[in-house]
């Protein structure tokens, strides 16, 4: 296959072929120049036909059973006619940078089902080990013809605002019977929840789980919701006994449904869009800073001096800045 031909790319997407698929995001996850510049072309084909599916944002406690329950809601869309694509987005290898796979591995009848496609990628570097090409990725997957996005985030730092930035529904899975019941949960992602869900609620947890969500009912009526349209649910569930999964999608639904009626979908995708491309030109902006010859020059020595307690980090960040001023690079 020739580098050059984005059209080559821009058919196999569309045909659902997933070497194809699977090639271009990878072309979109490159840093190298040339495999940017082919990506963006081939990004650009593809806009007109994504934008159709509904983009369902998971996140969750350490040992809450994430993978289980995209599983579990998985399986259960891809028998129920969806074609489903899962964005797991994995901690980054400390060594080579690379994906932990173990996601794909742990979601084992989702991963062979023909109606899923599952792909793992490294966190990188992006703050709250969201990927940076998350979005992209997730537009490829709905020109692909993919009806229904699941991104999950590994939970940690600010993955959470991140995610929810990029999808229509934002789930948050908790777990009952740990003590604290408001445990590795902050206020600011209760804000962000478009429904908490109480995961392991079988057997002798069952009424720990129930209690559990009377707590995060009580805890969501003492915030303002953010839009008159909905009032963020609380449910319990078993990933493992397949329970509650349907009503937990039955409620990503009517949500769907009221914000397509009232227009907000419509006016929360453009306000995301537009927040993506600041977040680009930020992003561009400090490779561009980087990058530049005298910033490159100067850093070290600053850095030292920074260190050292001979020069303060304000001044030394406005001499940095000033060399971009006089230079006009930027």
């Amino acid at each position: 296959m020739r580098l050059s031909d984005p059209q080559e790319y821009v058919q196999g997407v569309r045909s659902c072929d997933r070497r194809l698929l699977s090639k271009t995001i990878t072309l979109v996850e490159s840093a190298l120049g040339p495999h940017q510049e082919l990506a963006r072309q081939i990004l650009d084909q593809l806009m007109p036909f994504s934008g159709k599916a509904l983009r369902l944002g998971i996140t969750g406690v350490p040992g809450v059973g994430k993978s289980t329950f995209i599983e579990s809601l998985g399986m259960y869309l891809v028998n129920q006619g969806h074609r489903l694509a899962v964005l797991a987005v994995d901690p980054s290898s400390a060594r080579s940078g690379g994906s932990v796979m173990a996601d794909k591995t742990r979601m084992e009848q989702l991963a062979t089902h023909p109606g899923a496609y599952i792909r793992p990628s490294p966190a990188g570097e992006t703050l709250g080990g969201v990927a940076r090409k998350t979005r992209e990725t997730m537009l490829i997957c709905e020109a692909a013809g993919y009806d229904v996005i699941i991104v999950e985030t590994v939970g940690v730092g600010q993955s959470e605002t991140t995610v929810a930035s990029m999808v229509d529904f934002f789930l948050v899975l908790m777990l009952a019977g740990a003590g604290d019941e408001l445990q590795g949960i902050k206020k600011g992602v209760l804000e962000l929840a478009d429904a908490v869900a109480i995961n392991k609620a079988d057997g002798a947890n069952l009424e720990n789980a129930r209690q559990a969500a009377k707590i995060y009912q009580m805890a969501l009526h003492l915030l303002h919701p953010a839009t008159p349209t909905w009032e963020p649910a609380v449910l319990t569930c078993s990933a493992l006994e397949k329970t509650g999964v349907e009503t937990i999608w039955e409620t990503v639904l009517r949500h769907h449904s009221a914000f397509s009626q009232s227009g907000e979908l419509e006016q929360k995708r453009r306000n995301q869009a537009i927040d993506w491309m600041w977040a680009l030109v930020e992003e561009g902006l400090k490779a561009r800073f980087r990058q530049h010859a005298g910033v490159a020059a100067r850093l070290p020595e600053l850095v030292r001096a920074i260190g050292s307690g001979i020069t303060a980090p304000t001044a030394a960040a406005a001499e940095l800045l000033f060399l971009l001023d006089n230079s006009g690079d930027i």
